[in-house]
């Protein structure tokens, strides 16, 4: 355990436990940026992008937040160089073996949203024996997009429902918002309260783009493998200045 983790290890006396976000999404960029800076290859980067996801879990879990979502790979993210790919595909893989036992330990509950039947078959084998094995598990939710895109996402529920009409199933005015969200790779999942996003990037580069109608939006210029606990605590502090009106005075 290192010495930040052992000194951030309780919720700050600065934030206040009742305005804390019940549900935090991240959006994890410039892995690439800081591979580059150490004058290491990309893939570095992202192994270190492991470590920093690894200990925000658990400072969530630490500090009583209740669900964290990660964007881990996009369906953009298919341009990328194939030999990049072709490691994250394989890192994924080999972090849900090493972790999963851990994750039982700390009664984590992992799923995973995103079009996986797209992604190689050894590492659907994977996904599918973590979030079974962690089902039941209740002292967090760990949400990770893989092969996720917003706009597909909309477009696929659009035409499950769409088929639903056609079959007779369901009337045009029986559609609402709940039944819409029903149909999401999200279902069943909170809407997130805060999205962080690294790297100083401002946009939502295809995330959760029906979720955050909401919610709020930090940017951060940090890169993801230097966010740690006291980049997330400052995060914190500024989403607990803030006043949500969801659209009322």
């Amino acid at each position: 355990m290192t010495t930040q983790h052992t000194e951030l290890q309780y919720l700050p006396s600065d934030l206040k436990r009742e305005l804390l976000p019940q549900h935090v999404a991240v959006i994890m960029d410039g892995n690439g940026r800081w591979a580059k800076r150490q004058g290491l290859p990309r893939i570095m980067g992202h192994k270190r992008g492991v470590d920093a996801l690894k200990d925000l879990l658990r400072c969530c879990k630490d500090w009583g937040i209740k669900a964290l979502t990660a964007y881990a790979f996009s369906t953009e993210n298919w341009k990328r160089p194939q030999e990049e790919v072709e490691f994250l595909m394989s890192l994924f893989q080999r972090v849900l073996r090493q972790e999963l036992r851990e994750m039982v330990e700390e009664n984590v509950q992992i799923q995973f949203v995103g079009n996986l039947q797209a992604l190689p078959k050894s590492l659907q084998e994977e996904i599918s024996r973590s979030m079974a094995e962690t089902k039941d598990n209740q002292s967090i939710k760990f949400t990770v997009a893989t092969n996720y895109g917003g706009r597909q996402e909309i477009l696929q529920a659009c035409r499950a429902i769409a088929q639903k009409v056609e079959e007779g199933l369901l009337k045009p005015d029986e559609i609402s918002e709940q039944l819409f969200e029903s149909h999401l790779y999200t279902a069943g999942i909170a809407d997130p309260d805060l999205l962080i996003r690294t790297s100083g990037e401002m946009r939502l580069s295809n995330f959760l783009l029906w979720q955050m109608a909401y919610g709020e939006i930090y940017i951060t210029d940090t890169l993801w493998p230097d966010f740690d606990r006291k980049e997330f605590h400052r995060a914190l502090c500024a989403y607990q200045q803030r006043e949500r009106r969801f659209g009322k005075v």
